[in-house]
């Protein structure tokens, strides 16, 4: 399927710079771009790729001023990303998606199958559990019993979801992904431990990407919730009574200790770990690698490094790090210059 600069610069509401008529029917990085395909401009350290990219058209911030010629056609928009990302998702939607039941999945008498829903080979879906309207549940995946998947979600392949686990509408769960397992519960008896059994549940409300490999434990009592809009990455784990904000993201690796808050529009750096029973404000953003082990009270926070300080702090801090073993010499040195300088006078 192809397009013209024209067509998707109204599609986007985009101002053209060149040729209206251009054609493109795939997407390509501008750093190897070839004709016949659309890229983007929206990191300006990327912008001298633009001026030898073979793409056809670029997408570029309204604001983009060029410094040489630019061969490809440009499509100005206010965000060139957020621009790509509408186009792409117009293209994914464009595909024809699959329907009906495979004769090998396993279902329940008592599960509901809303209309248009594709369920995929060897797929397990238990007693009493409900699957909304054009839902996609791919090869291979556990869904339990009592579980409720809201219209238009994908549950990709391998995926698990314990009993009585709720996902919203629209939810995307990628692949090997597990949803209301048991969190880690266990009371000290002796020198052994026993299992506190975990009687709660997950909830993903609508909106909800979660990555792959993932896994989101299921609450001790009450739920686990995942709130509207929240993007996990792939490998995270999220414990027990934890509740992660509206349109919260967090990068590979994050670990989430048992019951602690995170707010709304908070992004976290891959391989940040949480402490439990903490309470993240709204808007922190934590970089990679951060440890937090107290709460943090002041809303849009930066913070980085482990234990976790204010942004600008670390920087500091670690550009005096990589000078110690200089000023530990530096400081032997004064040590011997005073031992010697008292050794005169005291003589």
């Amino acid at each position: 399927m192809e397009f013209t600069a024209q067509q998707i610069a109204d599609f986007l509401h985009g101002t053209i710079d060149g040729d209206p008529n251009v054609k493109v029917g795939n997407f390509s990085k501008i750093e190897e771009g070839y004709s016949g395909t659309l890229t983007f401009l929206a990191n300006p350290k990327y912008e001298h790729y633009i001026y030898d990219t073979q793409a056809s058209v670029v997408l570029v911030n309204n604001d983009f001023v060029p410094a040489s010629p630019v061969r490809a056609t440009l499509v100005r928009v206010p965000n060139a990303y957020t621009a790509l990302a509408m186009l792409m998702n117009m293209v994914e939607q464009s595909k024809v998606k699959k329907k009906g039941i495979d004769s090998t999945a396993s279902i329940a008498s008592s599960a509901i199958i809303g209309d248009d829903c594709y369920i995929g080979t060897m797929t397990y879906i238990g007693e009493g559990t409900t699957i909304g309207r054009n839902c996609m549940i791919f090869p291979h995946a556990y869904v339990g019993n009592y579980v409720k998947i809201g219209d238009n979600s994908i549950i990709y392949p391998n995926v698990t979801i314990y009993d009585d686990c709720i996902i919203g509408q629209n939810c995307i769960i990628h692949a090997g992904v597990v949803i209301g397992s048991d969190g880690f519960g266990f009371a000290p008896e002796g020198e052994a431990y026993k299992k506190i059994p975990q009687i709660g549940n997950v909830i993903l409300e609508d909106d909800v990407e979660v990555g792959a490999n993932t896994t989101i434990d299921r609450a001790v009592m009450g739920s686990t919730i995942i709130h509207q809009g929240v993007k996990l990455d792939n490998l995270i784990q999220v414990a027990h009574n934890v509740e992660i904000g509206e349109h919260t993201v967090m990068a590979a690796q994050v670990g989430l200790a048992g019951s602690t808050k995170v707010g709304k529009n908070c992004s976290f750096g891959g391989q940040v770990g949480i402490a439990g029973h903490l309470h993240i404000a709204d808007k922190v953003q934590l970089g990679a690698q951060s440890g937090v082990m107290r709460d943090i009270t002041d809303a849009g926070n930066k913070l980085l490094g482990s234990p976790a300080n204010p942004a600008k702090d670390q920087m500091k801090s670690n550009a005096v790090f990589v000078k110690l073993p200089e000023i530990y010499k530096s400081l032997y040195q004064l040590q011997k210059e005073v031992e010697e300088l008292k050794k005169k006078i005291n003589k």
